[in-house]
């Protein structure tokens, strides 16, 4: 039995590894397009791979199978769960140790550019067969490292839907010189998103100001409405609302101004002198501005700064990431129309999806 695994990322290595301990006597090929595997794994978690949540659904099962690779991990107050080295490289070495130990042949440099009925592989650098093909290719999120959405185009030659896919995950665009004043200030406070003056959706966290715009984890997580909002032919006009003082009423804060003449106590000298200017000095809108900031939002940094797309392969289209359309065809990871928030849920799937597409494989055989 042969099983040929099209991309060598999260979802691919896991699935190879798996495959390789369920049967070890199966052949199981991954083909990379990239010259080295698993490059988006190094950048997750800036630089330290926040490979899962303890709060994400099969958290267990992915820790399980990272503790059976010897990858010792540790979690932060939020859940989030790294290995212990805080190294992206120490989760891509076991990973690639792994494939190594098992037998699992890794071809790089490898494009797959058609997949037949039969499961022919066509690729720019010769023809594959195989019993099971495998498309782990991610989505289009950061193409330089590994996902330029050729796998959509696969999926869609066998006859899969693929769902509009737009950036996920990513930092938004403003025409404000405000963001740029404040580049690097940090602000913990609530967050909507308007489109034509109607709240679409909100959170509550870190807020990251840059020279382009917003970026921390709330702006992540609310960045699929406003892509979703500028991928339509005639986009809303966007706003992002901050309420920066989430924890007093805009009442207590007119009285914190009667007292102290602004709100530098608070928001530090900074970020109210760009309130006041708004406020154009008047000491009774303080309050009001501080609770309600508005700026501009004209888009998102794209798929290349994205950290994942939303959209892809239709899920009704699969029974848990075997195709129904295709005998021996899977799916798994990002190339899914599963996606999920910031702190390595996304991850998780990818994993996840992988171990699972391996485990159906080899009860079918």
């Amino acid at each position: 039995m042969t099983t040929i695994i099209v991309g060598a990322g999260a979802s691919g290595l896991a699935c190879a590894i798996r495959l390789k301990q369920n049967n070890p006597d199966c052949d199981v090929i991954i083909l990379e397009r990239l010259s080295q595997p698993g490059r988006k794994i190094l950048a997750t978690g800036n630089g330290r791979c926040n490979l899962s949540n303890e709060n994400a659904e099969h958290c267990k099962e992915v820790l399980d199978f990272f503790r059976g690779l010897g990858l010792v991990t540790r979690t932060d107050s939020e859940g989030r769960v790294y290995p212990y080295s805080n190294q992206a490289s120490t989760v891509l070495e076991i990973l690639l140790d792994e494939c190594e130990k098992l037998g699992v042949e890794i071809i790089t440099d490898c494009k797959a550019e058609r997949i037949s009925d039969d499961l022919c592989i066509t690729t720019d650098s010769g023809i594959y067969f195989a019993d099971n093909v495998v498309i782990a290719t991610g989505g289009k999120a950061q193409k330089q490292l590994g996902s330029d959405g050729s796998g959509y185009a696969l999926l869609e030659m066998l006859g899969h839907s693929i769902t509009p896919v737009v950036p996920s995950l990513v930092q938004l665009t403003s025409p404000s010189k405000y963001p740029r004043a404040l580049k690097g200030h940090r602000a913990k406070c609530n967050m909507s998103i308007l489109f034509d003056g109607v709240k679409k959706c909100e959170e509550y966290g870190e807020v990251l100001f840059t020279d382009y715009g917003l970026s921390g984890i709330v702006t992540m997580n609310l960045s699929e409405a406003v892509s979703r909002n500028f991928a339509k032919e005639d986009p809303k006009k966007c706003i992002a609302e901050l309420d920066l003082v989430p924890d007093m009423s805009e009442e207590e804060l007119e009285k914190y101004v009667e007292k102290f003449g602004s709100l530098n106590g608070i928001l530090g000298a900074k970020l109210c002198e760009i309130i006041k200017t708004q406020a154009q000095g008047d000491k009774t809108k303080f309050a009001k501005y501080a609770k309600h900031w508005r700026l501009i939002i004209n888009g998102t940094k794209g798929f290349d700064f994205a950290q994942v797309c939303c959209g892809g392969a239709k899920a009704s289209e699969f029974d848990d990431f075997k195709s129904k359309l295709v005998e021996g065809l899977y799916a798994c990871g990002e190339v899914l129309d599963s996606q999920f928030e910031c702190g390595g849920y996304n991850l998780n799937f990818a994993w996840y999806s992988g171990i699972c597409v391996a485990d159906k494989i080899s009860k079918k055989n």
